[in-house]
């Protein structure tokens, strides 16, 4: 699957009006597949991770005029995140993976955009739901699914980063794309010292573009979590 194939008429997706009627500002806002080396460039620039993730598949940059001023992937997550629901296959998921935009970018743009993506998506593609992760060790809480009305499944498996003496942390799947391998032995034979970083468990939301799974979820749906409150 690459970008060409969903080509969406985004202006089409974002002249559907469902819902309120978005603000000018908002309307001003043009969500497009763009090119991996553009949205590469200004995630590892500008998301906390600085990086951009293996395995994403789909890349859509967010413009105001002819500025890019954001950008959100979709590609393949965790290996078994598709067995959150009964008899899915890898191919019918994928993991929101990356979400930046610039703060000049007027208020509830976030929501706009994936909305926009996620339309495109069901439009375009045959994948059936997304899943994406929330990282309470960055203060994160998922607000922004929230308000788009995913699933909350609750918290996910920790699972550890790794870095390669550059203060970068990568994923696992990273490593793979880019190294042939995540084992440690191996790049440690290989002459590269790998650092592993603990990571904490993340919320871990879920959307359904065909609403018909969701009674075949294999986990039971959780309240959201908020911002504790002294």
């Amino acid at each position: 699957m690459s970008a060409a194939s969903v080509m969406v008429s985004t202006s089409s997706s974002q002249d559907e009006r469902r819902g309120p009627i978005p603000t000018a500002a908002l309307q001003s806002i043009l969500v497009k597949p763009i090119p991996f080396v553009a949205a590469k460039s200004i995630l590892v620039r500008n998301h906390y991770l600085h990086s951009m993730p293996g395995g994403t598949q789909l890349a859509f940059g967010v413009l105001q005029g002819n500025r890019l001023l954001g950008a959100i992937t979709f590609g393949s997550g965790p290996a078994h995140a598709y067995r959150l629901v009964q008899g899915a296959n890898p191919e019918d998921c994928m993991t929101l993976s990356r979400l930046w935009l610039s703060d000049e970018l007027p208020s509830n743009s976030e929501s706009r955009v994936i909305s926009i993506a996620l339309r495109a998506l069901k439009k375009h593609t045959k994948t059936k739901f997304i899943v994406s992760y929330a990282d309470p060790g960055q203060g994160h809480l998922g607000t922004i699914y929230q308000a788009t009305g995913w699933i909350y499944t609750g918290l996910s498996e920790a699972m550890p980063m790794f870095d390669l003496g550059d203060g970068r942390v990568r994923h696992s799947r990273s490593l793979s794309h880019t190294l042939g391998s995540h084992s440690i032995k191996y790049l440690e034979e290989q002459g590269i010292e790998v650092r592993v970083v603990p990571q904490t468990r993340k919320h871990r939301y879920i959307y359904f573009l065909d609403p018909s799974l969701k009674t075949q979820l294999t986990v039971n749906p959780q309240p959201y979590p908020k911002k504790e409150t002294k």
